[in-house]
């Protein structure tokens, strides 16, 4: 099969081939509750730029070279043979994480803290190609209204911004402030899951025209560029108060510091974009008795609830679509901030 390989690592994203396109051998069933997935689709993410950069080697134990892609969705190409449910044929979305099912974690439901796993993209071979090798119980089918090129960067992109926005909704009254961090591949996603699970006035914050365009589109109710002046417009439209959520999903840069400052006392930062550092003084904590929380893509649950929403148009993704042997050309593009919303490879 045609897949694009990671071959060697580049700290400064500076080669033009990242990934290489080439014949590589096809994935095949080794347990009786494997599922080959055809791909129809497999979404761009900058943790694929973060993989290409080496930080994941310290976290997840792959040899090179190898295939990246965490977000995945396509159809039933062949099953093992102890699969129900599925069959040949079947349009499906692949949660990212391949359980056994069998310890605490997983019967409890939370997948991403299972103890026997892997992560195609991450640790194992992943779907930058035209077959992925996943599990039956990871798999959730898609009802017709529902394209696989079209839904495939739920799997990790909306999955990790409905988790924060769900955790966040639930604390959240009408008229209430959330303040959402960055418009992008996540951000235009959690704006979207917001509106349909609280009525809290949505405030976003970011340093793209374009992106603060798309969050107008998705259900923003006021945007503010992200510059020096930024914070003082947040605490402006809060009354001096701050918002009693702020959703980041930049995590680096001055987005941390920003973002904290725009958690009013007694209100909760949630984390979801990495790079960056939480510095704040004990005592400013106690003080203010801010919560900060941290967000790690999101369980199996999460991902059909997701989807509910997506079959009813609440929420609807932006996408980029690239073919596969184009894949070193999304990753640029994504690298330089030319994607609004997600890129999409089709095999």
């Amino acid at each position: 099969m045609k897949a694009a390989v990671l071959h060697e690592y580049d700290e400064t994203l500076s080669r033009d081939e990242l990934v290489r396109f080439e014949d590589v051998p096809e994935p095949r069933i080794e347990s009786p509750t494997d599922v080959i997935v055809r791909i129809g689709g497999a979404g761009v993410c900058r943790t694929d730029l973060h993989v290409v950069e080496g930080i994941w080697r310290g976290h997840a134990h792959v040899t090179l070279p190898y295939i990246m892609g965490h977000e995945n969705a396509g159809w039933i190409e062949e099953i093992g043979s102890a699969v129900t449910g599925v069959r040949p044929g079947d349009a499906v979305i692949c949660h990212p994480l391949v359980t056994s099912g069998h310890c605490l974690a997983c019967r409890r439901g939370d997948d991403m803290h299972a103890e026997d796993s892997r992560f195609p993209g991450i640790n194992a071979d992943g779907g930058y190609a035209q077959y992925l090798r996943s599990g039956a119980r990871s798999l959730i089918r898609l009802p017709s209204t529902l394209s696989p090129k079209d839904v495939a960067p739920y799997t990790d992109a909306g999955l990790t911004a409905y988790r924060a926005a769900k955790k966040a909704s639930r604390h959240l009254l009408p008229g209430e402030k959330a303040v959402v961090i960055g418009a992008g591949g996540l951000g235009h996603i959690g704006i979207q899951v917001l509106r349909a699970l609280c009525a809290a006035d949505i405030i976003v914050v970011d340093r793209s025209a374009a992106s603060l365009e798309l969050a107008r589109q998705c259900g923003a109710h006021e945007t503010v560029p992200a510059d020096e002046h930024g914070v003082d417009r947040v605490l402006e439209l809060t009354r001096g108060k701050g918002a009693e959520a702020v959703i980041d999903f930049v995590g680096e840069g001055t987005a941390v510091s920003q973002g904290l400052a725009m958690t009013r006392a007694g209100g909760s930062y949630y984390i979801v974009g990495y790079g960056g550092k939480v510095e704040i003084p004990t005592i400013d904590m106690i003080t203010s008795e801010k919560t900060i929380v941290g967000n790690l893509v999101g369980t199996y649950a999460e991902l059909v609830e997701l989807m509910e929403l997506a079959d009813r148009g609440l929420v609807t993704l932006r996408t980029r679509e690239y073919r596969l042997e184009d894949a070193n050309q999304a990753l640029k593009d994504l690298h330089h901030g030319r994607i609004h919303g997600r890129a999409v490879l089709i095999p």
